[in-house]
């Protein structure tokens, strides 16, 4: 039933998981915060959760417009369960900005297939990943991901090698200016500092590192089998699903690294929504992969439940 009814494109599908976010999201955050607090940062609540919204419907239309799943509602699902299995999410809101720019920017590399407009798409990008890294230092890292996509698909004009730093410099001129007016120039010094972590975030001495290293490992092994199977059976979205990877690992090292109190493994939600969707996809049995959607969401509400009571 669950696998049926994600399984076509359909706005219902898109309500149900709102709704579905709706809930969780704001019972962790009344929870959390208690009523007083709530009722002090409900405006921030609200438009952080419509950020998370705004996620959602774009990662539906990168599903369906650049066709790295198949036309179902499987990775957005996905991503729903990801959010409400690592509910710390909610709480860090710097990070749920950054992310969603940096949806946008992976989107317009992803549009580069095309080999129209390519400089613009670009400018785009990179602009996109500026202004993220306004709200997150370290998402200046996945600027690299750019210079590789170039790699990828038109690497012989040499114009397009150097849009990416017109587009940074945009980005900070815009914003030396803003400062320079408001006489807040001490911002970019203080923010940043892109400052890292240890592995000593991974001593398993708290439930969430376990959680975390779990994740890690069942997500990795979900890419390396579709991968196993992309490469026999061919097929034209195999290019976009390795700068999908690109963006995981990108996403993985920044979670590992980061310091503890962010949670920046956000950014490797998107992409692991997309490889559990192809993974799912590889199921043909429907009573395995309804076992499969059931067993998922029921990890995904028993980590829920856990994170409150930690």
């Amino acid at each position: 039933m669950i696998s049926s009814f994600f399984g076509k494109t359909k706005p219902i599908n898109y309500i149900v998981l709102s709704i579905f976010l709706f809930f969780f999201y704001f019972a962790d955050r009344f929870l959390g915060l208690g009523v007083s607090e709530m009722g002090n940062s409900i405006f921030l609540n609200l438009l952080t959760f419509a950020t998370l919204l705004l996620m959602v419907f774009t990662i539906n239309q990168i599903v369906r417009s650049e066709k790295i799943t198949d036309f179902n509602s499987y990775a957005i699902l996905f991503f729903v369960l990801l959010l409400i299995g690592f509910a710390e999410t909610f709480a860090d809101r710097n990070i749920i900005f950054a992310n969603f720019f940096l949806l946008l920017a992976i989107w317009r590399l992803l549009a580069i297939k095309s080999i129209k407009n390519v400089k613009h798409k670009i400018f785009d990008a990179s602009l996109l990943i500026g202004i993220a890294s306004l709200f997150y230092d370290w998402a200046l890292a996945f600027l690299p991901l750019v210079f590789l996509v170039i790699n990828l698909y038109d690497r012989k004009a040499f114009k397009n090698w150097l849009v990416p730093f017109l587009a940074l410099a945009t980005v900070f001129i815009l914003v030396f200016t803003a400062l320079r007016i408001s006489g807040s120039m001490g911002f970019l010094e203080e923010h940043y500092r892109f400052s890292i972590e240890p592995l000593t975030k991974f001593s398993l001495q708290k439930g969430i590192n376990l959680k975390v290293f779990l994740y890690i490992i069942l997500i990795l092994l979900a890419t390396f089998i579709v991968f196993l199977r992309m490469r026999k059976v061919g097929g034209g979205k195999l290019l976009s699903l390795r700068i999908v990877f690109l963006t995981l690992i990108l996403g993985l090292l920044i979670g590992v690294f980061a310091p503890g109190e962010l949670f920046p493994l956000l950014f490797t939600f998107f992409p692991a929504s997309i490889f559990l969707a192809n993974y799912m996809e590889m199921i043909k049995k429907p009573k395995l992969k309804e076992m499969a959607f059931v067993l998922c969401i029921a990890v995904s509400l028993m980590l829920f439940a856990f994170q409150l009571n930690w």
